[in-house]
């Protein structure tokens, strides 16, 4: 089942003779549970693709389709609330909230829904984070692992439809690298999470069931790697 179907996704930044075309004509699905690498040189787009999947960021033209919903066809307030429930997006550098402790950012979502926080959901998440012993740290308390995690947890609380993680390794070492891929591998085939990751990084996207490489803002590859 197809969960994510883009079609004809182009951004243009500017206009004129200095209109930047960010992405060119981008088409192609993602199915339920599939984990999919997202790779190119840097300015090729790819990051720019990854904010608009993740409703920030408006196309020029074409459209984006997650389980059936044309996001960009909702009024921005809805918007947002599909963009909280149905997108779990996972950054490079985290992006915490300083004052809010593990639980408090994981959860965020769910108390800007106003909705209830299950503790023995919140208390098993926190355990398959291994961040069980940490739960009223701030931030600044964590290593930058840790702090990943807790990102990882933020995107998950809603079950949404897709998770989008930029670069999730670009700021950690090899060890914390190593074992965050292995988190993003564990929840997509344990809870057949669908997730797409934009990576520099070879050895990530090769674990991916999918590569789909961006040159110029087209897509110059397509391949599956294990199906």
């Amino acid at each position: 089942m197809e969960i994510l179907t883009i079609e004809h996704l182009t951004k243009i930044y500017g206009k004129g003779d200095t209109a930047v075309r960010a992405l060119d004509d981008v088409s192609f699905s993602v199915s339920k549970g599939e984990f999919v690498a997202i790779v190119g040189p840097s300015g090729s787009g790819k990051s720019t693709l990854l904010h608009i999947l993740g409703g920030v960021d408006r196309p020029t033209s074409g459209t984006v389709r997650i389980e059936g919903n044309d996001i960009y066809a909702l009024h921005e307030s809805n918007l947002a609330i599909f963009r909280r429930r149905q997108i779990g997006l996972i950054y490079q550098f985290y992006n915490l909230i300083p004052v809010l402790t593990v639980a408090e950012n994981i959860t965020l979502p769910l108390r800007l829904d106003g909705r209830k926080v299950d503790e023995q959901e919140l208390s098993g998440l926190l355990s398959m984070l291994s961040l069980q012993n940490r739960v009223n740290h701030l931030p600044n308390q964590l290593s930058g692992g840790q702090q990943q995690r807790v990102s990882i947890g933020r995107a998950l609380i809603n079950h949404p439809a897709l998770v989008l993680a930029d670069e999730p390794t670009g700021n950690l070492d090899s060890k914390n690298s190593a074992e965050i891929v292995e988190l993003l591998k564990y929840f997509n085939r344990e809870m057949n999470q669908t997730l797409i990751v934009i990576t520099h990084d070879e050895r990530i996207a090769l674990q991916a069931d999918r590569i789909i490489a961006i040159e110029d803002g087209r897509i110059s590859r397509d391949e599956v790697v294990r199906a």
